[in-house]
C-alpha cells in the first residue's frame, strides 16, 4: 500500500507511504487517485487532506523511471494533478516536512497549504538538467511571484516554513507535535467556495519593472551562473511564458521543453552523477549495518591551509576538535585563517557573530600530542614525506588511545607502509581531503591492505555528517584523483613543448567545461606542490617520458599566484591570469632545446588527449581494483576536480562519445609521433567496455 486512507471526522486523510522519500511512482500515483476518488464518493467527507508518512511529504518524481514504460503509465502525475486541482472538495497538502519537485508540485495543484516548522521545499529539477514538468514553472510563480519563483527553479534551492508562508507558498504553519492543527485549517476551509486555484492567479513581477526588462536581467543573471549548463536558462524561459502566456499555453510549452530536456545528453549526464554519487557510499564486503564506531571528537595534526580547512570542516558539523602544531606561529596563523573564514561569511549575513565564536570554541589548540591521546578520531595534515608520516605514526601509535582511527591526508603516498609501522593497522586509512577541505565536497576515503571494515564504515559515515562526497579507493601512487590527474598533467606539458601556448590550452579547457584550464590551476595550487611530485618521479619511474618545462618555470622562482609569478603573472591583489612574455621567452627556448619545431595544435585535439588521458588511466584504475566501478571515477573528478557536469564525468563522457571513437583517437595519438606512445595503448578494461558497450 503507498497511499493510505484515512477518514477522521469528516477529512478524508491521504497518507503517502512510499519510503525512503515517498517517491510518486507509478503505485503511489494509483494510489492518490484512487483515495482522492473514494474522498470524493464518501458523503461524510467535506475536506480532503494529503500528507506523508515520517517527515517526508513527498521527494518528488521516481527518476528512475525517467525514460521508461512506467514514467508514462497511467495515471501519470499530470493527470494526477489535474484530479486534485479539479476536485469539488477542498484538498489541503499538509507538508510535513521534505517536499521536493513533483511533491511540490503536487502540493501546488491543492487548493491550500499547509506546513510544519520543519518543512523543506525546492522545484530542483534543473540539478537534473531538467525543468519542473508537471505545472511547477507556471503554478509557483502565481504563488510566489515571478521573482522569488525564478530564483527557486533556476538554483533548484530549498525554502523554510517561514519563508513559505510570507512568500505566499503556504497559507499556514502548523505544530509539527499534533495533526490537530491541520484538521482544525480542513474544517475553516471546508464550506469555501469557490475554490481557490493557482492556475485562475495572474503572476506579479517586481514592482516598476515591465516583463520585458526583468526576463532580460534574468537571463544575464542566470546566465552567469549557470557555467554553461542549458536547463537554468530554460527555467527562464519557462517562467516567462507564465507571464505572458494562458495558463494552459504555458503549460504546455513547460511540458514541451522538459520532454526535450529529458533526452539531452546533458539531463542523462546529470541523472548519471546523481546516481553516482548514491552508489559511491556503497562496499560490496562492507553492508549497510555495519557496526561503527563512535567520532565524537577529533584531532588534526597540522593547521596550514589543509589543516585548517579540515578543522573547520569538523567545527563546521558541531564536532569538537584538537588542532595541533608544532610552534605557537603556526598554530596561531591557523586558528586566525579558520575566525577569518568564518567572520567573512557573517558579513555576507550567511551566519551570525554568535555562530563564529561558538565554532571557534569548538576548536582546542595544543602544542602537545598527549593533549590528542583521547580524541576518536585523529587526522594528520603534515608535510608530504612518507618518512615524516611513518615517524609520526609511531608517535600516535604510542599515544592515541585503543580504538581511535588513524587517519593520513596524504593525497600520494603509500597508506600501507604508513600503516606498517604501527601495531593496530586495521585502524589505519586515508581521509584525502581537497583544498579549500571545508569548502570542496569530495573525500577520498583510502582503504589499506588491512583497514578494518567497522573503521571504513565509520569514516563513511563521518563524511556523510561532515557534508562531504565519500568515494572509496584502493592505495595507489595518488589513488583515484591525482593517479589520473599526472596523465592530464603530462599531456597538458607535452602539448605545450608541441606548440600550444598555456593560455590556449586553458581556454579550449574551459570551452569543453573545466571549472579552469590546467595552467590557472597550476598557479592557483602552487608550482611547488607539482615540482617536488615530479622530482619523486623521476627517480621512481625513470622509464616514463616527462616534459620539464614546468621545472624551468619554478626554477626561476615563478611558483604560482602566490609569487605574482607562475604561468601567467598576476598583478598585486588580484587572481586574474595575464599572459607573460617572459613565459613565451622560456617555451620557445625550451623548444629549441629538445629539437621540436611548434605546430599548430586544434582545440579538439587540446581537449581529446587531456580528457582521453583521464579516461585511459581511469580505465586502468579499474582494472587494478584501485577504484570500485567507474561511476565513482566520475565522482572523484566531478566533486574534486571541477569537471563539467554536463558531461557526467570523464568515464560517463567517454561512454557518451562512444568507445570506439575514444579507442581510434588513442591509438592515432600513439602513432603520430606524440611523447610517450605507449601511454596511448588502450587500458584492456576500455577494449572490453568498447566490446561489451559499458563498463
Amino acid at each position: 500500500m503507498k497511499v493510505w486512507v484515512e477518514v477522521r471526522d469528516d477529512v478524508a486523510v491521504l497518507q503517502i507511504d512510499n519510503p525512503p522519500v515517498n517517491g510518486l511512482s507509478h503505485a503511489t500515483r494509483n494510489g492518490l487517485r484512487a483515495g482522492l476518488q473514494h474522498a470524493l464518493d464518501n458523503p461524510r467527507v467535506a475536506a480532503i487532506v494529503i500528507t506523508g508518512t515520517g517527515t517526508v511529504f513527498s521527494g518528488g518524481a521516481d527518476i528512475k523511471e525517467f525514460n521508461t514504460p512506467a514514467a508514462l503509465a497511467e495515471p501519470n502525475l499530470l493527470q494526477v494533478i489535474d484530479a486534485v486541482e479539479g476536485s469539488y472538495k477542498p484538498v489541503i497538502a499538509a507538508i510535513n516536512g521534505v517536499c521536493m519537485g513533483g511533491g511540490l508540485e503536487l502540493a501546488l495543484a491543492c487548493h491550500y497549504r499547509v506546513a510544519t516548522p520543519n518543512a523543506s521545499m525546492a522545484l530542483p529539477e534543473v540539478k537534473l538538467g531538467l525543468i519542473p514538468g508537471a505545472g511547477g514553472t507556471q503554478r509557483l510563480p502565481r504563488a510566489v511571484g515571478a521573482d522569488k519563483a525564478l530564483r527557486m527553479i533556476a538554483s533548484g534551492a530549498p525554502i523554510g516554513a517561514d519563508d513559505a508562508l510570507k512568500s505566499g507558498l503556504v497559507e499556514r504553519v502548523v505544530p509539527n507535535t499534533t495533526f490537530q492543527g491541520v484538521l482544525d485549517f480542513a474544517h475553516e476551509v471546508a464550506d469555501a467556495m469557490p475554490l481557490p486555484k493557482l492556475r485562475n492567479k495572474a503572476v506579479q513581477l517586481p514592482a516598476g519593472i515591465d516583463a520585458a526588462s526583468f526576463f532580460a536581467g534574468a537571463r544575464v543573471q542566470v546566465g552567469r551562473e549557470a557555467r554553461g549548463l542549458t536547463a537554468p536558462l530554460k527555467c527562464v524561459d519557462a517562467v516567462e511564458a507564465a507571464v505572458l502566456k494562458p495558463f494552459d499555453e504555458g503549460l504546455a510549452f513547460e511540458r514541451q521543453t522538459f520532454v526535450e530536456l529529458v533526452q539531452s545528453r546533458e539531463s542523462k549526464a546529470l541523472r548519471h552523477a546523481f546516481f553516482a554519487e548514491r552508489e559511491a557510499g556503497k562496499i560490496p564486503d562492507v553492508p549497510e549495518g555495519t557496526p561503527t564506531r563512535p567520532i565524537n571528537t577529533a584531532a588534526i595534526i597540522g593547521c596550514g591551509t589543509m589543516g585548517s580547512g579540515i578543522a573547520m570542516s569538523f567545527a563546521n558539523a558541531g564536532i569538537p576538535v584538537t588542532v595541533m602544531e608544532m610552534s605557537q606561529a603556526a598554530l596561531d596563523k591557523g586558528l586566525a585563517t579558520c575566525r577569518a573564514h568564518w567572520e567573512s561569511t557573517a558579513r555576507k549575513g550567511r551566519m551570525s557573530m554568535e555562530e563564529v565564536e561558538r565554532r571557534m570554541a569548538l576548536l582546542r589548540p595544543t602544542l602537545n600530542i598527549e593533549d590528542l591521546k583521547d580524541a576518536d578520531l585523529v587526522i594528520e595534515a603534515v608535510f608530504e614525506d612518507l618518512a615524516v608520516k611513518q615517524d609520526l605514526f609511531r608517535r600516535l601509535d604510542r599515544v592515541m588511545k585503543p580504538g581511535a582511527i588513524l587517519a593520513t591526508n596524504t593525497s600520494t603516498l603509500d597508506v600501507d607502509a604508513i600503516a606498517a609501522v604501527t601495531r593496530r593497522p586495521q585502524d589505519v586509512l586515508g581521509t584525502h581531503f581537497f583544498s579549500p577541505a571545508n569548502v570542496m565536497r569530495l573525500l577520498e576515503v583510502v582503504r589499506a591492505r588491512r583497514t578494518g571494515k567497522d573503521v571504513l564504515a565509520s569514516v563513511m559515515k563521518l563524511a556523510r555528517r561532515l557534508k562531504k562526497v565519500a568515494v572509496v579507493s584502493g592505495v595507489c601512487d595518488g589513488f583515484i584523483g591525482n593517479r589520473m590527474l599526472e596523465q592530464y598533467i603530462r599531456q597538458s606539458l607535452f602539448l605545450v613543448d608541441e606548440g600550444a601556448s598555456p593560455q590556449k590550452i586553458d581556454a579550449a579547457l574551459a570551452k569543453f567545461g573545466m571549472a579552469m584550464g590546467p595552467f590557472a590551476m597550476y598557479d592557483m595550487a602552487g608550482m611547488d606542490i607539482g615540482y617536488a611530485i615530479r622530482q619523486r618521479r623521476y627517480a621512481e619511474k625513470p622509464h616514463i617520458t616527462y616534459s620539464r618545462i614546468g621545472d624551468r618555470v619554478v626554477e626561476l622562482g615563478r611558483l604560482g599566484q602566490k609569487t605574482g609569478k607562475g604561468w601567467y603573472r598576476y598583478e598585486p591583489g588580484s587572481r586574474t591570469p595575464i599572459p607573460d612574455p617572459e613565459i613565451d621567452a622560456l617555451i620557445d627556448s625550451y623548444r629549441k632545446e629538445i629539437g621540436i619545431r611548434p605546430r599548430a595544435i586544434s582545440d579538439e585535439e587540446i581537449v581529446q588527449r587531456c580528457v582521453f588521458a583521464l579516461v585511459n588511466e581511469g580505465a586502468r584504475i579499474l582494472d587494478e581494483g584501485i577504484a570500485q566501478r567507474a561511476s565513482d571515477i566520475d565522482v572523484v573528478y566531478l566533486a574534486g576536480y571541477g569537471f563539467p557536469a554536463a558531461t557526467g564525468g570523464p568515464m560517463f563522457y567517454a561512454q557518451t562519445v562512444g568507445f570506439d571513437k575514444v579507442i581510434k583517437t588513442m591509438e592515432r595519438f600513439a602513432g603520430n609521433g606524440h611523447a610517450d606512445p605507449a601511454f596511448w595503448n588502450p587500458a584492456p578494461r576500455l577494449r572490453r567496455a568498447a566490446v561489451e558497450g559499458h563498463w
